[in-house]
């Protein structure tokens, strides 16, 4: 897949840094499990989404209703759904095969989750209506993050750095051993 430029900015330089042109071996994204692994995670930010948007349905009514859903629930509940959106960028981009994505992916999957219950627990500071969506929020955020650190989903996208000691390690013990054994290359740009 070549690099997504939007406005002359190279987009996965700009998130990914110095390996934002890294990509998976094909193989490892074609596998079956790397598959199912990705349609479970599009069906669990889907499933965030509909919790993210019906949170703002919810504090539209309240708030039509006469109810002063206060500042905290409107801003926890747009930037939510927004954060959530973002993540289908970096699933995307993890689907066909830059690390980065999936890294980025991981990453926010691990952290949402601790954050959304963290602040769930401060009295006052949200309504009932939602604490509970912020726990609904924190599981299936689990959800995502155990999916993306299963052993497959490890190995299939392993850091570069990582790949190139497995490749030198193979060189030392097989002289001659192809660099295509140990995985994948740079997206040729």
């Amino acid at each position: 897949m070549p690099e997504l430029r939007i406005l002359g900015v190279d987009i996965d330089r700009t998130f990914g840094g110095r390996h934002g042109h890294f990509i998976v071996d094909r193989h490892e994204l074609e596998h079956p499990k790397t598959q199912r692994a990705f349609q479970w995670v599009y069906w669990i930010l889907l499933a965030e989404v509909a919790v993210g948007i019906a949170a703002v349905a919810i504090a539209v009514v309240l708030q039509a209703g006469g109810t002063d859903v206060g500042f905290a629930a409107w801003f926890r509940g747009v930037v939510v759904l927004l954060m959530t959106l973002t993540l289908f960028f970096f699933a995307w981009r993890a689907r066909h095969g830059y690390y980065w994505g999936y890294q980025r992916l991981r990453l926010f999957s691990q952290i949402f989750p601790v954050v959304s219950l963290v602040v769930a627990t401060i009295p006052g500071l949200y309504p009932y209506w939602m604490v509970v969506e912020q726990i609904v929020f924190a599981v299936l955020m689990i959800g995502v993050a155990d999916v993306l650190t299963n052993d497959h989903m490890r190995a299939a996208f392993m850091s570069p750095k990582r790949r190139a000691e497995l490749r030198e390690e193979l060189r030392r013990e097989v002289p001659g051993a192809s660099d295509a054994a140990a995985g994948s290359q740079p997206n040729p740009s």
